[in-house]
This record gives structure tokens, sequence and C-alpha cells, in this order.
């Protein structure tokens, strides 16, 4: 079944065409790759599929608990359509606790309004008992539960970027977006990331899709891969297919270079 469908998207910036004419369709329950070299278009592509940007044509369809098309993509809504995603430059609130950063991801999830939260009713209990457990669950899962106390800015590169995965994941969502989650990562970090993103999808059931540079995990990690460069899709399919493709290796090597059997 495909979650999400991409229909002859584009997205123009005055005389730029970064994005144009994309046909795409992520299936359900995989995880999808979105390569190119840099300024292929596939950041650009991320915040059309999250609201951030409005397509100058085409349309994007999320079939999720309601069918939701970009017309009506807001930002801000995301989290409640079952969209979740991270960033290329890690977005954490710095100067608080692992634990409370991870708590924010959650706040699409309360029930209670602000009465009950100002006269301690039984619901506001219940749904802050609700979000501890689900958090201390994350950072267990992420191996972040004994930092909980720490401040974000205190922790490792890798760290970081653990936790912003784990804030996503704490809304709940059936899509999780990943913008280079391995970026600045070594190779350890790296392969422990691979490992966990397969788990995660596994165990919370997501549909995933990540950008990334790093070929290893892609390779490892992906059930499909669209290439993008010079904002138009030049090739999709499995990893192996991608990595026999003479218009992908075209595209990050330059000149003729062909790929040998």
């Amino acid at each position: 079944m495909e979650l999400v469908k991409v229909k002859e998207l584009s997205k123009d910036f005055g005389g730029v065409k970064a994005v144009q004419d994309i046909n795409i369709g992520i299936e359900e329950h995989e995880i999808t790759g979105i390569i190119g070299p840099n300024g292929a278009g596939k950041t650009t592509f991320f915040n059309l599929l999250t609201g951030i940007y409005t397509p100058s044509s085409g349309e994007i369809t999320y079939h999720l608990n309601n069918k939701v098309s970009s017309r009506h993509l807001k930002p801000q809504k995301m989290a409640k359509y079952g969209v979740a995603r991270t960033f290329q430059n890690i977005r954490l609130f710095k100067e608080m606790t692992v634990f409370d950063n991870v708590l924010i991801g959650y706040h699409c999830n309360m029930t209670y309004g602000i009465l009950p939260s100002i006269l301690r009713l039984p619901s506001f209990f219940k749904g802050e008992k609700a979000a501890n457990e689900k958090v201390t669950e994350l950072l267990k899962i992420f191996n972040l539960y004994d930092k909980k106390d720490e401040k974000a800015k205190n922790l490792s590169y890798g760290d970081q970027r653990k936790v912003e995965i784990a804030r996503a994941l704490a809304a709940n969502p059936r899509v999780l977006l990943l913008d280079e989650p391995a970026a600045g990562m070594n190779p350890n970090e790296t392969n422990e990331l691979t490992k966990l993103i397969q788990w995660v999808k596994d165990y919370f059931q997501l549909t995933v899709v990540l950008i990334e540079h790093d070929m290893s995990l892609v390779m490892k990690l992906c059930d499909k891969i669209f290439v993008f460069d010079y904002g138009h899709l030049i090739a999709e399919g499995t990893p192996a297919e991608v990595q026999n493709n003479e218009r992908v290796i075209k595209a990050y090597l330059g000149g003729d270079y062909v790929a040998q059997a």
C-alpha cells in the first residue's frame, strides 16, 4: 500500500527550479532512501513533504487516518497527521534536559486541556503518567535513560542525534522522515544507528523516509531508493539496481564512468 503519493511535484524559487516534476510512491512499512549529490533538491523535497514549502505545482497525498493533500499540509499540524521528522542540523533545546526534550515531542498526544491542568483533575495525572512512561520507554530504547537529567548541550553529537529521533517518535508517528541522521557520526556510531533505525521501524511499525549521504547506511537499510540530481528524479529501485545504474554513477562521479560487471 502506498502511504505517500507524490504526483508531478515541482518547487521553484524565482528562476531556480529546485524540484521538477517528481513522481514517487512511498510504500507503507518500508524504508525509503532519497539520495543524490549536494544541491540535488533532497532537502527541498523533504520540506515539501512536511508543509514547510508550498509546491509550485503538483500534489502530495498522505493516506493516513484521513487523506491529507499538499493543499492542507501545515508544519504545525504534521504530528497530528501522523508525520514526524528530524533535521539535517540538530534542533534540540540545548539548555533543557534530555527527558524534557523528548517529552516535548509527546505534546500532540495530550488530551486534557487547561482547566484539568489548573485544577489537577484525574485526566491531568493520567495524561502526565502516560507521557512519562512513553518518554522513559524511548530513552531506554536509545540507551539514554541514564542521561535523562543531563542538558542536551552536554551530550555527544551521536547522542544528540538519538535524542532528536526519540523526540520525533514521542509523537507516535506513522511516517518518520530522517534528514541525514548519520551526519557527523563516526563509523561505529553510524553502524549502531543503522541497526537502531531498522529495529525502531519494525518495533513501531513505521514507514521511514531518509535522506543520507552515507551510502553504507543507505544500502544496508533501504528497501527502495530514489535518486535526485539537479531537482530531477533520475533513478529508482532497489539498492542493487541503483548501485549499477549508469545515470546514478555519472551523477556521483561525473564523466563517462560505467559500472564494471
